[in-house]
């Protein structure tokens, strides 16, 4: 059985009941990442409509007749609104607390390991907007050769470094140095390597070196799928989140274009498991850049390529579109918004199947589990009878 997993990274679909509780004043509360762009753009999702992406509730400004799909919406009840928190519930791991972030830099005790570990000083070392940091501190690092360390309102600890001035291989291994320091009380969810390129002040990101460490999580359904001998696919940065554990195949992706072309190609090959793609345009193009234009535009590409992707589920496939928090582009500020996550399932002769509102993320991959034979005892309810 063929089972995909298309992740549309940060299209939440309103406020969770405790958003007040998160963000910096003004809080996450009223925060609608999907309305609120609909309502500023207009933007045409006819493919996702059918699907019922509409009928969720307090979805608006989209077409609820003629539905052919499953819908609903997740509830996150871990206490965060990251990428990592979100996947690894979707994937049966529900945290107790939230990775630790650091809001005023890292202490000394991490900042002196990392330049014994590297041999060079660093730049910068606070909270930053990702494009910004390279603009203000690009200069300096291609004098000085030393990295530039920011972090964000996220659980992350970043690295930038020009691609002319330092190899790659070099920042990976700074990295993987960080990774090894960020553990125990400094453990943070993820070590990125944000490598970049050009002249000041026109630098940009090399997106496509891009590469992540993830702390390692407990036990997952990826798990457990592996135990039961299926094949686990990961797209695009799925392997990074989950510390590359449990994959039998691994594909890079450059953007989401990238990412929805190699997903639709894998898909048409065979294998029998699971198909897990992230597309992270949404969220690092333009949630964090608050570009309620650009998140439109990559709305709208992901519902032309939907037909395509459709026509490569089998009779006895499934495909499952979510998301794993909210990064409202209207919002205040630049980070993440503490939103519900959106669900939508289609196979071949589905009707309209109203899923619920789903009390965890985790329901997914107690769903995967169920589809695919593999055994977990985890959290999750499964909702596969409903898309029988």
């Amino acid at each position: 059985m063929k089972f995909t997993i298309i992740v549309l990274d940060s299209v939440g679909v309103g406020a969770l009941p405790d958003a007040a509780n998160f963000g910096t004043p003004p809080s996450d509360g009223g925060s609608h990442t999907l309305n609120h762009t609909l309502a500023l753009t207009g933007a045409n999702l006819p493919n996702l409509a059918r699907l019922g992406l509409g009928r969720i509730p307090t979805v608006q400004g989209l077409q609820t007749d003629a539905v052919h799909g499953a819908y609903g919406r997740m509830r996150e009840v871990s206490p965060g609104k990251d990428t990592s928190t979100g996947h690894w519930e979707f994937m049966g791991v529900q945290l107790e607390h939230a990775f630790q972030v650091f809001p005023e830099g890292f202490p000394p005790a991490v900042m002196d390991a990392f330049t014994r570990a590297t041999g060079t000083g660093y730049l910068c070392n606070r909270p930053y907007s990702g494009t910004e940091v390279i603009r203000d501190y690009g200069p300096q690092h291609l004098k000085t050769i030393d990295p530039i360390v920011y972090t964000s309102a996220d659980s992350v600890f970043q690295i930038a470094a020009h691609v002319d001035v330092v190899p790659i291989d070099t920042l990976y291994a700074w990295c993987r140095a960080a990774r090894e320091i960020l553990q125990g009380q400094y453990a943070v969810a993820r070590v990125i390597a944000r490598p970049f390129r050009g002249s000041p002040p026109a630098f940009e990101r090399a997106n496509e070196l891009r590469h992540d460490y993830s702390l390692v999580p407990p036990p997952t359904v990826l798990d457990a799928l592996h135990a039961a001998g299926k094949d686990v696919i990961g797209v695009g940065k799925i392997p990074d989140i989950y510390a590359h554990r449990g994959f039998t195949q691994e594909i890079h992706t450059d953007d989401n274009a990238d990412g929805i072309r190699k997903t639709i190609a894998r898909m048409s090959e065979a294998f029998d498991g699971l198909l897990f793609t992230n597309l992270v345009d949404f969220d690092a193009k333009f949630g964090h850049r608050r570009d309620p234009a650009g998140y439109s535009a990559a709305l709208e590409q992901f519902d032309a390529a939907l037909p395509q992707i459709q026509a490569q589920v089998l009779a006895d496939g499934i495909l499952l579109i979510i998301s794993d928090h909210g990064n409202d582009p209207t919002w205040h500020g630049s980070d993440h918004t503490r939103e519900y996550g959106l669900l939508l399932g289609w196979r071949p002769g589905i009707g309209a199947a109203n899923l619920g509102e789903r009390a965890t993320f985790a329901d997914v991959g107690a769903t995967v589990a169920e589809a695919l034979g593999a055994h977990w005892n985890g959290p999750g309810q499964s909702f596969w009878a409903a898309l029988r």
